[in-house]
């Protein structure tokens, strides 16, 4: 699978798009935060972020026991342009 395609796989779900949107706005979140705000469990989360990252949309950092996630700097130009439009 090409980069093309992982971007628009990873943001063909709704509940991904809605990370984005909410990274976009808030610069950064952990995963608590995410599925206080998606209403889903943590590993259920966690999977939606893995495919964020595989597709170099987001990228983490942990904090003591906290994991925060944000938009990467350097993601592919296919995702900032869809970026644009959520």
């Amino acid at each position: 699978m090409n980069s093309t395609e992982r971007v628009l796989k990873a943001l063909a779900n709704r509940r991904r798009q809605a990370i984005v949107s909410h990274l976009k706005r808030r610069r950064e979140a952990s995963v608590g935060v995410l599925a206080s705000l998606l209403k889903v469990t943590f590993p259920t989360v966690s999977k939606h972020l893995a495919q964020l990252g595989a597709a170099e949309i987001v990228e983490y950092e942990r904090r003591s026991l906290q994991v925060y996630y944000r938009l990467a700097d350097d993601m592919p130009a296919v995702a900032r342009s869809i970026l644009k439009h959520l």
